[in-house]
């Protein structure tokens, strides 16, 4: 005997939920578009106050991981310069 799963929508709880569509979150302006919007979620009562404040942390670090992302890349840049200048 086989289950069947719905994969557009899950039960919890005797409650039905919709499935959350696909964020993307592929820069640093986006996370925080999405952190606005989570925001504004909260304050008008669409989300608790809790899971919001999860959701926004979760948020925060992939926007640090986008930010420590960056400045490593910067600082390869200046290195493999700064080891080019000191070739010549």
């Amino acid at each position: 005997m086989t289950e069947e799963k719905d994969v557009q929508a899950t039960v919890l709880e005797g409650e039905l939920l919709t499935p959350t569509p696909p964020i993307g979150l592929h820069n640093v302006k986006a996370v925080r578009r999405e952190m606005a919007s989570v925001y504004r979620d909260m304050r008008t009562g669409r989300i608790d106050v809790n899971e919001g404040t999860k959701l926004v942390y979760a948020l925060d670090r992939i926007r640090e991981a986008f930010k420590t992302e960056e400045l490593d890349a910067k600082l390869q840049l200046i290195e493999s310069t700064l080891k080019l200048r000191n070739t010549k």
